[in-house]
């Protein structure tokens, strides 16, 4: 059997304008005729891939996709429209990305992380979702190394989901603020964890002593901004500090600390002011 999405090696049975029919010996398939190699002859045998013509008809090509059928990687968008995303996989016709497949809807030219999947009718799509479970896990890596991760989706109560260069499953805790990020976007984090299951937990933010000093910075920009005077001080609920800061509730206090110190900030009444 042919199977599309995968790689197999078949006979020329028949030549035609066209092209050239291929053959397992029970079905065949058509390879355009600018696909044919020179000088191929009846019987000759030919290694290529399967995938699906404009109107779903099973055709071979002796071109390389990026991704074949139950693999995953990172392809480039470069079609939206009204039923969902087209992605450029190295062959002639453009993976479909449908609508309800996406975790979170791309622009043209992003690069995201998907995974070749056949849907109920046999045609090859892309997918956002399932790439928890195709990750790797037990990276060559320490805790406190700096890495390059994608963000593949945002979790909500989990976190956000990252893969570290593009192939191990990694996640940025939900008390840190991801709201500036795409899906797509490639960011460096640290490794602050290794799991017994191989998982890895990481952080965008430099250690401690070195992220004080922009936490700091950024509070002050903060306390400006509600015009010198912060309606909460280091003992809000993390979840109000968060909302208005991007900030835990540890590193908020971090910062409160340092312009306390440098006498950049007065503490009264429940309220931070600026000196």
């Amino acid at each position: 059997m042919i199977i599309v999405g995968e790689y197999t090696t078949l006979k020329i049975e028949k030549k035609v304008d066209f092209g050239v029919y291929l053959t397992d010996g029970a079905e065949r398939v058509l390879l355009p005729q600018k696909q044919v190699p020179a000088n191929a002859a009846i019987g000759d045998s030919l290694e290529v891939f399967i995938y699906n013509d404009s109107n779903d008809r099973k055709i071979a090509t002796v071109n390389k996709p990026k991704l074949t059928l139950g693999q995953m990687g990172v392809l480039t968008v470069s079609q939206m429209n009204k039923v969902g995303a087209f992605l450029d996989w190295g062959l002639e016709k453009d993976l479909f990305l449908p609508f309800k497949e996406m975790t979170r809807q791309p622009s043209e030219n992003d690069e995201i992380l998907v995974r070749v999947y056949s849907d109920k009718s046999g045609r090859l799509c892309a997918s956002m979702k399932g790439l928890y479970e195709l990750l790797s896990k037990n990276p060559p890596y320490h805790v406190g190394d700096e890495v390059e991760a994608r963000i593949y989706e945002f979790g909500h109560d989990f976190g956000t989901f990252v893969a570290i260069e593009d192939k191990y499953s990694a996640m940025i805790p939900r008390h840190e603020d991801t709201t500036r990020f795409r899906v797509g976007d490639v960011v460096m984090v640290r490794i602050t964890g290794i799991k017994e299951d191989g998982k890895c937990d990481v952080t965008l933010r430099d250690k401690a002593y070195v992220q004080m000093d922009e936490d700091a910075r950024r509070l002050y920009d903060i306390i400006e901004s509600f015009a010198g005077v912060l309606p909460f001080s280091e003992k809000a609920s993390p979840e109000v500090i968060m909302r208005e800061t991007g900030m835990s509730k540890a590193a908020f206090k971090r910062a409160v600390g340092r312009l306390y110190k440098e006498r950049k900030i007065t503490l009264e009444g429940g309220k931070i002011r600026k000196a």
